[in-house]
C-alpha cells in the first residue's frame, strides 16, 4: 500500500510540475521573443514618454500592441493592474523539489546510490544531492556578481566549465539516472532562485521608486535581464534531463557525463538559434548546424557496441529454463504483475516477466538493457552477476543464430 501511495503522489506532483513548467517556459519564451522583436516606436510622443520599443502582433482573432519601457513611463503613472511573472517559476521549482524527494531521495537506494562507485547511506546521498542543487546556485550567483559579469562571453565559458565539472562529479558519485536528475535539479534551482532573489526583487525596487516619483536605477533591470537570458539557455537542457530517465542509453553510457554535457550544449545552441530568429539581422544558423552535428555525434556514440559481445561457439547450449531462472530472480521482482521489490507498486513501463511467453517476447529488450547497456536491474538491486548476464547473452545469441 505504501508503494501505491507514493505512485499516486508521484503522479499528482509530476502532473503539477509539468503543467507549471509549461506555463513558466511558455512565459519565458514569449518574453524573450517579445524583447528581441521590438522596433523603435513610431510615435515621437511614445519615445518622449520613455517607450524603448514596441511590437504589433496578431493572434486569436485580434491585434496586440506591446510596448516596453526600460525605466517606466515618464509622463504617465504606472498602471495599478501590473502583471507579474513569478508564480509559474516558484511552483515549478517547488513541485520539482517534492518530485526529487518522492522519487530520488525516498528511493535513494534504488535510483540514487551506486555502491560500486560510492557506498553511502541514504542520508549522505540526500545531503550530497542537496549540496549540488543549492551550492550550484551559490557559485553561480557569486560569478554573476563578480567582475566576470561585465563580459557575457567569458562568464558563459566559466559557467559552462563549472557545469561540466559538476556533471562529471555527479556521474562518479551517483547512478547515471540519479546524476542526471540532480544535474537538472541544480540548473532548475539556479533558474528559480534567479527569479526569486534577483529578477523579482529588482523589478519590485524599480516599481517602488517609480511610484514614489524617484529616479529609477537601471542596475537591477540589467542584472535581471542577464539572469533571464541565462534562464532561457538553461531551459532545453533541463527539459532533456526531465525525459532522460526514459532512455537508459543516455545515463548508462560509459561516458554519460559527456553525453549529458553534449546534449545540454546542443539544447543551448538550439535556443540561441531561435532567440536569434527574433533579433534584427540574419538568424544564427551556425548555432543550429552545430547543435545538429553534436546530436549526430551523440547518437553515433550511444549506439550499442554489440560487436564487443561475441558468441562463444564452444559454449554449451543454454536452455531457456536457465535464463528463466535468472530473469525470475533478478528481473521479475520488479517486472511482475505484483512486484515484490519494495518501492514498486507496478511493473516499470508495464513490462512483466511472469510467464515464459512474456520473457521470450521481451528478450530483445532484456538483452539490450541487461547485457549491452547493463542498465538493468536498476542500480543492480538484485545483484545480477556478470556470469548471469553472459548466460542471458549466450542464450539470446544462440536463439538468434538458430532463427537464421
Amino acid at each position: 500500500m505504501e508503494a501505491y501511495f507514493f505512485d499516486v503522489l508521484n503522479f499528482l506532483v509530476r502532473s503539477l510540475h509539468i503543467i507549471t513548467g509549461i506555463a513558466w517556459i511558455g512565459a519565458s519564451f514569449y518574453f524573450v521573443m517579445l524583447d528581441n522583436s521590438l522596433s523603435k516606436p513610431k510615435k515621437s510622443s511614445d519615445t518622449e514618454n520613455g517607450v524603448f520599443g514596441e511590437l504589433w502582433a496578431v493572434h486569436g482573432g485580434g491585434f496586440y500592441h506591446s510596448q516596453k519601457y526600460m525605466l517606466g513611463p515618464k509622463n504617465d503613472q504606472l498602471d495599478d493592474n501590473l502583471h507579474w511573472s513569478k508564480w509559474e517559476a516558484y511552483t515549478t521549482w517547488i513541485s520539482g523539489f517534492f518530485l526529487m524527494a518522492i522519487v530520488y531521495w525516498y528511493g535513494a537506494d534504488i535510483y540514487l546510490i551506486d555502491a560500486s562507485k560510492v557506498d553511502m547511506t541514504q542520508g549522505t546521498a540526500i545531503a550530497v544531492s542537496l549540496s549540488f542543487m543549492f551550492g550550484g546556485y551559490i557559485i553561480y550567483d557569486i560569478l554573476c556578481k563578480s567582475a566576470l559579469a561585465k563580459n557575457d562571453l567569458l562568464l558563459g565559458i566559466v559557467i559552462f566549465i563549472l557545469v561540466s565539472i559538476a556533471a562529471y562529479a555527479l556521474t562518479q558519485i551517483f547512478t547515471g539516472r540519479g546524476a542526471f536528475m540532480t544535474f537538472g535539479a541544480m540548473l532548475g534551482t539556479i533558474m528559480a532562485a534567479s527569479v526569486l532573489f534577483v529578477i523579482i526583487p529588482g523589478q519590485k525596487q524599480m516599481v517602488e521608486r517609480l511610484r514614489a516619483g524617484q529616479e529609477v536605477d537601471a542596475a537591477p533591470g540589467i542584472a535581471g535581464k542577464q539572469r533571464s537570458v541565462h534562464n532561457t539557455y538553461f531551459t532545453l537542457p533541463v527539459i532533456f534531463v526531465m525525459i532522460s530517465n526514459h532512455y537508459a542509453m543516455t545515463y548508462s553510457h560509459e561516458y554519460n557525463w559527456l553525453i549529458l554535457i553534449a546534449i545540454s550544449m546542443a539544447g543551448a545552441l538550439i535556443r540561441i538559434f531561435f532567440v536569434s530568429r527574433h533579433s534584427p539581422g540574419k538568424p544564427l544558423t551556425g548555432a543550429l548546424i552545430a547543435a545538429i552535428a553534436i546530436m549526430i555525434g551523440v547518437i553515433w556514440a550511444m549506439a550499442p557496441k554489440t560487436e564487443n559481445i561475441t558468441l562463444d561457439t564452444s559454449a554449451p547450449l543454454v536452455e531457456f529454463s536457465q535464463v528463466a531462472t535468472v530473469i525470475e530472480q533478478r528481473c521479475a521482482t520488479c517486472h511482475a504483475q505484483k512486484p515484490t521489490q519494495l518501492g514498486f507498486a507496478a511493473a516499470p513501463k508495464g513490462y512483466m516477466y511472469d510467464t515464459p511467453q512474456q520473457i521470450k517476447a521481451q528478450m530483445p529488450q532484456i538483452y539490450q538493457q541487461a547485457v549491452v547497456l547493463k542498465a538493468m536491474p536498476i542500480g543492480n538491486l538484485t545483484g545480477m552477476t556478470d556470469e548471469e548476464r553472459q548466460l542471458v547473452s549466450t542464450w539470446y545469441q544462440q536463439n538468434q543464430q538458430n532463427q537464421h
